[in-house]
């Protein structure tokens, strides 16, 4: 990203500085208020760090000008005196976050690698957005298979709704794709678009990444911080892997579908929150309601409408085309003058069962893409693993005619001691016959 530091104080400047230069941002530098407006009306910054307090401009008429000029650019105030009447009001000037002074070089990487993920997001948004307008909707989803075109009805169907969704299949079957498009179709698609994969953190981070925290909550929780819920406020909010929720996690979701609330970790009050929920699992919900690990009210709640998504296997009729999808992609992103796919590549990726799904599919044609020289996907530049098993290998393991001929003409002269009128009258051929066939597969007496 490119980042502009702007603050009165040269050693937070510098500071800051080396910290985002080493996790390989482009920096800019400036000194106060005025200096940092020009420098952001000459460039394009995707972040800026931007001091509280400052002679001249100060922080809060620098904020309110820098979102005037780029409402899209991610501001994190930085503040020595982080009181609660100020820091709300940083936010309804559109700021993203504050770095409470002092701080340390672990906070300004945790809170700049929340801001990429932040616009990371709503780049991914933006692109669905346009590829959902040049396909009418549902349509981008491959849906030549019976059991596709069933998921896309339900999802032009949802979109219209602010239902709770649970989302079921296996890895690889596009439940975030699937969760994304409801969105991007959806009243809240102007909204932030939030995910979280609940297999990826430890619980204590989970709860904090989840819901926020205060300052003193646990060990290393120098300063509030405030949590996913909060961020999509007003938009959707997707948790895949929703099935790994601890007993504890599940009890607080449950109260954010119910109550329409959140609590920090450690804190005492609470917050109101609009959120549209999506959930996502390919774990046996209902084997985990049995076992006792996973709540029955809250699958209900979450389950609103259920919404299952096949596996590839069962869908091989959207096999050619999404791989022509994924050529296109791929193609364009190495910069490949690839066109098409041959009637053999199509026939090795059809006999193929997928157990990875759509992503093992792209997988694989990404790979195909990056290797291949021509302007076509050819077999050959498939992975070994595939063409083991391809139509052209199997019948590759067969012998030949010819070889079969050899092999049983010798296997009756060996039964009649190499007595060739006896030989030729089981095969049914003449003497003259088998001498000839004997010299053309040198089978000697």
């Amino acid at each position: 990203m490119n980042v502009l530091i702007i603050d009165d104080e040269r050693s937070i400047r510098e500071g800051l500085a080396k910290t985002l230069r080493r996790m390989g941002h482009e920096v800019t530098l400036a000194e106060n208020g005025q200096q940092g407006l020009e420098e952001f009306s000459g460039a394009s910054y995707e972040m800026v760090l931007l001091d509280l307090k400052m002679p001249g401009i100060d922080g809060m008429e620098t904020l309110r000008l820098l979102k005037e000029a780029d409402p899209e650019v991610i501001i994190v105030m930085i503040t020595g005196y982080p009181s609660v009447e100020t820091v709300l009001k940083a936010f309804r000037l559109g700021a993203y976050d504050y770095l409470p002074k002092p701080f340390t070089p672990q906070e300004v990487r945790i809170i700049t690698a929340r801001a990429e993920e932040r616009r990371r997001l709503r780049f991914e948004n933006e692109q669905l957005r346009r590829q959902l307008n040049a396909t009418k909707g549902g349509g981008f989803l491959i849906s030549k298979s019976p059991a596709m075109r069933e998921v896309n009805q339900h999802i032009d169907k949802l979109a219209r709704t602010d239902s709770n969704v649970l989302i079921t299949g296996e890895s690889g079957t596009g439940k975030e794709v699937v969760a994304r498009m409801i969105y991007s179709l959806s009243p809240r698609k102007d909204q932030e678009f939030v995910a979280v994969d609940c297999s990826m953190l430890a619980e204590p981070l989970l709860e904090s990444e989840l819901f926020g925290h205060v300052k003193g909550a646990f060990t290393g929780a120098t300063a509030p911080k405030r949590g996913l819920f909060e961020l999509a406020d007003g938009g959707t909010f997707f948790l895949d892997e929703v099935g790994n929720l601890s007993p504890g996690t599940q009890a607080k979701l449950l109260r954010v579908i119910q109550e329409r609330e959140i609590k920090a970790v450690g804190g005492t009050t609470t917050r109101k929150v609009d959120v549209r929920l999506i959930a996502a699992t390919n774990a046996d919900l209902q084997a985990a309601i049995a076992k006792g690990t996973f709540r029955e009210d809250l699958y209900y709640r979450l389950a609103v409408f259920p919404l299952h998504l096949p596996r590839l296997s069962e869908r091989h009729e959207d096999i050619p085309e999404l791989a022509r999808l994924f050529l296109k992609k791929y193609a364009a992103k190495n910069a490949k003058h690839i066109k098409d796919v041959t009637p053999g590549f199509l026939a090795v990726l059809s006999s193929y069962n997928f157990p990875g799904n759509v992503r093992e599919l792209e997988n694989i044609v990404q790979r195909a893409v990056v290797i291949e020289e021509s302007d076509t996907l050819r077999p050959g530049s498939l992975p070994a693993y595939l063409l083991k098993d391809s139509p052209e290998e199997k019948v590759k393991r067969f012998p030949s005619l010819r070889a079969l001929e050899r092999d049983h003409i010798g296997l009756v002269l060996r039964a009649c001691d190499s007595k060739k009128a006896l030989a030729a009258e089981i095969l049914g051929i003449d003497r003259k016959t088998l001498y000839r066939k004997m010299q053309q597969y040198q089978l000697h007496e």
